[in-house]
């Protein structure tokens, strides 16, 4: 049984930081791509970031380029997401989702995902 799991989570200051983690357990393919999502109360959800264990790329929205870091710990099955320059925007339940490689080129649109596993999500709250 493939299980994912968010941790990390909390309340930030605006210009702060958080690291959150994905810890993926019983996937039985030695790669795998993480997804990110977040939603915030009343809005859809959006895709944040995604990394691929096999080709080592990542991805990111623009809304998060240059400020969100994706990076992966292949002996613990975990990735992480570095959340800089955190803004009151940023505010939502943070989710991530084990993909198959092959799902990397559409990973931020997960209405098309054929096999995926996802967490419980974490909340994440900036206060300005």
């Amino acid at each position: 049984e493939v299980q994912v799991a968010e941790s990390g989570g909390g309340l930030v200051q605006t210009g702060g930081s958080l690291r959150l983690s994905c810890a993926v357990s019983g996937f039985t393919f030695p790669d795998y791509a993480i997804a990110w999502f977040r939603q915030a109360p009343g809005k859809e959800r959006e895709g944040v970031s995604c990394f691929s264990t096999s080709s080592g790329r990542s991805y990111y929205a623009d809304s998060v380029k240059g400020r969100f870091t994706v990076s992966n710990d292949k002996a613990k099955n975990t990735v992480y997401l570095q959340m800089d320059s955190l803004k009151p925007e940023d505010t939502a339940v943070y989710y991530c989702a084990d993909l198959f490689v092959t799902a990397t080129p559409i990973w931020a649109r997960p209405d098309e995902y054929e096999h995926d596993y996802w967490g419980q999500g974490t909340q994440v709250t900036v206060s300005s």
